[in-house]
């Protein structure tokens, strides 16, 4: 059954994805930035800057690259909107831990049903190019595709972003 309260904002890279997401929240009162990045290195850490500054000091941000599932209860709320960008940077994280990625799957989706606000997710669409040329890349486009269609499926919206136009693809609401 589709959630209202849940959107899905696909894309690729520099797509608009983020700052579209990001004019969603903040039409709330409080909106909340829930970051699964990690800086890596330092172009990550650049990246992670640059998207602190657009947002400014309206926005809270908390920082959790692993549990989705028992961190969005917590911060849902009715006068809220939480961003979580973005998924496939989860996915990174949870294969970097050797997580059962299906497990961790299941849980978001399940916990989407019973949040008190709604949930904005971002996530890159990286199924449109070639089929990558080693083991570890084609399980991580598998993974994060199966999520896409999992996080989709329950949405009450999906975006797809392309050139910073965003296409409705689902609208339930």
């Amino acid at each position: 059954m589709a959630q209202p309260g849940v959107t899905l904002v696909l894309g690729g890279a520099r797509s608009g994805k983020s700052r579209f997401a990001e004019a969603m929240a903040e039409r709330a009162d409080r909106p909340l930035y829930l970051a699964t990045g990690r800086a890596w290195d330092g172009e990550m850490a650049s990246r992670i800057d640059e998207h602190r500054d657009r947002r400014g000091p309206r926005w809270t941000t908390v920082e959790e690259p692993l549990d989705l599932a028992g961190t969005l209860p917590k911060l849902a709320a009715p006068d809220a909107v939480v961003l979580v960008d973005c998924l496939t940077l989860w996915v990174t994280n949870l294969m970097m831990e050797q997580r059962d990625i299906a497990a961790e799957t299941r849980g978001l989706v399940q916990c989407l049903g019973g949040l008190a606000g709604p949930v904005v997710f971002v996530s890159n669409e990286v199924g449109l190019g070639i089929v990558p040329d080693n083991a570890m890349a084609r399980a991580f486009r598998d993974h994060a595709g199966r999520l896409h269609q999992e996080v989709a499926a329950v949405a009450g919206a999906v975006h797809f972003m392309v050139a910073g136009i965003p296409m409705t693809v689902k609208s339930t609401c």
